[in-house]
């Protein structure tokens, strides 16, 4: 089969009725809290309510639907650690047909189960590979070898289009409400997401601002863009998995370089701030990648007041198990949290003089490593300190360097951070 390589307005709307009675429409909300925070009207996209949790089902529908009869019947393969793979696994069981979803040996086993949930008999899985890189060299071999269908996560006009379908839902809504929209932020990690939604809205609603939000550590697009050649990084941050990409498409590079607007990429641990904060405040669970788009609000506060913003948060498949990092990542964010390598005098009441003297009323120890060696006169200790206010930090600093002139500030140092925390 032959894929399109150009896509229109026209082409999402024949997609969205291709999936309209199998895709969930996600509600678009009025969110209170945002809006009073921001001095606006903020419109949340709801695709963390998708049935599989994220907007990836869109594209893998109508992607898979596209194929012909004989295609469908021969399978289809995709290489996925997260939402894709479950958007996949959904579509198999709904159109009966089978496929082969290739995951690094690494995914966890909660992203593991929820794909077999999803696709039943119809979703054979594959563990193969350490990286994803290797685990997509066997999944196109294997797809070669056995005749079946790929499908690409982002670059594959079919699945750019389902996730188009977004914006159609959007623009509905305009419509019926009698508003327009002056801000739409959407997250990019291959960018089949503001491909799709950016397509759609610049023939729809043209005056509408198309923010396209990365991950700090993998701004892929916004470089490409900026070389006017696709940059493939080597050297990515991929706590935000959903959107950590280090090579986007070529269709998605193509497009997204003529319906993207502006581009910005927010801090990890920021993205941690805004996922406890929507907890908290809102309820809503959201993973790191659906919770760029409302970070980015943070970056907007001047140029979206009183203006009306639609964030897309993308999906809300975030493992329990990494609340904790969650917390800790947005705690070094808002510069509360800091780990240092102190010297301490190997001689009793060392720790009351160090509480005494270097924490402040309202400061916390939150980690102490220290082993005691009779041959020596002074030991390391690893200490965790958690402030109150950030701005005590100075006072810290000078307090720690009094103590120990030559302490060691393991926050800025992400070989030790890593190693010993």
């Amino acid at each position: 089969m032959t894929l399109k390589t150009r896509l229109s307005a026209v082409d999402i709307e024949e997609a969205f009725l291709k999936i309209k009675d199998t895709v969930k429409q996600t509600p678009l909300e009025k969110d209170l809290y945002l809006s009073q925070k921001f001095d606006c009207n903020v419109y949340l996209k709801r695709e963390d309510l998708q049935w599989v949790r994220s907007f990836k089902l869109r594209g893998a529908f109508y992607a898979i639907n596209q194929l012909s009869d004989e295609e469908r019947n021969n399978g289809v393969s995709c290489a996925s650690a997260g939402n894709h793979a479950q958007g996949i696994a959904f579509t198999a069981k709904q159109l009966e047909i089978n496929a082969v979803i290739f995951m690094p040996v690494t995914t966890p086993a909660q992203k593991i189960n929820q794909v077999k949930f999803f696709g039943g008999e119809y979703a054979q899985i594959e563990l193969i590979g350490d990286t994803f890189d290797d685990c997509l060299k066997h999944a196109l071999a294997y797809t070669e070898e056995h005749g079946l269908s790929f499908i690409d996560p982002f670059d594959n006009i079919n699945t750019i289009a389902g996730q188009g379908t977004i914006a159609k839902e959007m623009v509905d809504f305009a419509q019926e409400e009698h508003i327009e929209f002056d801000y739409c932020f959407a997250a990019i990690g291959g960018g089949g997401l503001i491909s799709g939604v950016g397509t759609y809205l610049k023939d729809k609603m043209p005056a509408t601002q198309v923010v396209g939000v990365e991950p700090l550590g993998a701004s892929s697009m916004a470089q490409s863009v900026k070389a006017d050649k696709i940059i493939t990084l080597t050297d990515i941050d991929k706590f935000v998995d959903g959107a950590s990409v280090g090579k986007v498409g070529q269709l998605t590079f193509d497009i997204s370089k003529n319906v993207v607007d502006q581009f910005v990429a927010v801090d990890e641990g920021e993205v941690c701030s805004t996922i406890l904060d929507m907890y908290s405040k809102q309820a809503i669970i959201a993973e790191p990648a659906g919770a760029l788009s409302v970070t980015a609000l943070n970056h907007f506060k001047n140029e979206i007041k009183g203006k009306n913003v639609i964030c897309i948060v993308s999906g809300g498949n975030n493992d329990i198990n990494r609340m904790k990092e969650i917390e800790e990542r947005s705690l070094l964010y808002e510069d509360m949290k800091h780990y240092f390598i102190v010297n301490f005098p190997q001689r009793p009441g060392a720790l009351r003089e160090f509480v005494n003297d270097v924490l402040g009323p309202n400061d916390d120890i939150t980690k102490f490593e220290y082993l005691k060696k009779s041959s020596q006169n002074t030991g390391s200790v690893i200490i965790g300190i958690q402030l109150k206010d950030h701005n005590d930090l100075d006072q810290l600093y000078k307090n720690v360097s009094e103590f120990d002139p030559k302490y060691i500030y393991i926050n800025q140092n992400k070989k030790l951070y890593s190693l010993l925390i």
